[in-house]
């Protein structure tokens, strides 16, 4: 008996050695923003959870701000499995064929986060999600950054002070319809290249959260800054499938469970600090900061309201109205 405690002892010891010896499995998140954004603290946050919930096994490597790929880059990377995660805008997913996505940039969809998480939270986001997987592509989560604010170097509190003006936006024929129905000349322009962009006059001005304006200082080459929450800009933290479903399950376990805990906190935050951006910008004095009247609001929103029938036969009827009934939304009200 003494012996075979004694061999049970060894081989248990054995087994922890040959464990501790294993190389952790790696995991490259690349992302474009900074790292004091929501979508940088989410990661930061992800990385931390699934290595300690892991107990080392996993080892997360964050790349902030497109050092290892530009945004035109990562999702092609991503579906090679040169990178195992990223979170791109749901804009991306557009080029890959799958459209629904699209939804979340037609302008004023969302008046409030509450309405916008009735969507990603609920059925209607988890079949989007899972509409990835025929492309090589697991959908994890929707984690957001917030709702959007016009800038550029001149006033814009109503439709025609956008007109002729050029308007960066990421690559997104909604974004592009968005831009004509205000009379702006859309830019399509990778988002590390904005700010020389902004600074040299290249184009005009912009739409962006308020994190983003002020961690890639886009305020300090912006003369006016307009609060007008017409859009939402969200992401879709996403990883490749077969690496992913490769993984040892109680690993991928503890990684969901990592993840789903790191999504509550980027989402819990993503108000707060986008509160925190603005009030940075109005205290730097370099920018005028100015909030929409209810009619001036009512204005913009009569004018890009059309975006949403423009563009349905390109995202979705069916989608669109999906997310019209989640949200109580009703275009004919305007």
């Amino acid at each position: 008996m003494k012996i075979r405690a004694a061999l049970a002892a060894l081989l248990a010891t054995g087994l922890v050695a040959l464990a501790q010896a294993a190389e952790p499995v790696v995991i490259k998140f690349s992302h474009v923003v900074a790292d004091d954004t929501p979508k940088g603290k989410g990661a930061a946050r992800f990385k931390e959870l699934a290595e300690q919930y892991t107990q080392g096994a996993v080892k997360v490597e964050v790349y902030a701000n497109s050092t290892l790929y530009k945004d035109k880059e990562e999702m092609e990377a991503l579906q090679l499995g040169a990178v195992q995660m990223i979170a791109p805008s749901l804009a991306k997913f557009g080029p890959l064929g799958v459209k629904t996505f699209e939804v979340f940039d037609l302008p004023y969809i969302f008046d409030t986060a509450a309405d916008l998480h009735k969507v990603t939270a609920g059925p209607l986001g988890k079949k989007m999600l899972a509409s990835l997987e025929p492309k090589g592509i697991k959908g994890l989560a929707f984690w957001d950054n917030g709702f959007k604010s016009f800038s550029a170097n001149r006033p814009l509190r109503a439709p025609a002070d956008f007109k002729g003006l050029k308007l960066r936006i990421q690559s997104s024929k909604v974004l592009e319809a968005q831009m004509r129905a205000l009379g702006a000349l859309p830019q399509v322009m990778a988002f590390s290249e904005v700010y020389q962009a902004l600074q040299t006059g290249v184009v005009d001005g912009t739409e962006n959260p308020h994190s983003n304006l002020y961690t890639q200082k886009m305020h300090e080459v912006q003369k006016h800054v307009t609060l007008s929450d017409h859009g939402y800009l969200g992401y879709g933290v996403i990883t490749n499938r077969k690496f992913w479903e490769g993984l040892d399950p109680t690993l991928r376990g503890q990684l969901e469970k990592a993840l789903a805990d790191a999504t509550e906190f980027a989402n819990g935050i993503a108000q707060e600090e986008n509160q925190k951006a603005i009030d940075a910008v109005r205290a730097s004095g370099k920018t005028e900061v100015y909030a929409l009247t209810a009619d001036e609001r009512k204005a913009l929103k009569k004018a890009l309201l059309p975006v949403h029938e423009e563009m349905a036969s390109r995202i979705g009827k069916e989608t669109i109205e999906a997310v019209y009934q989640e949200t109580g939304f009703d275009p004919s009200k305007f």
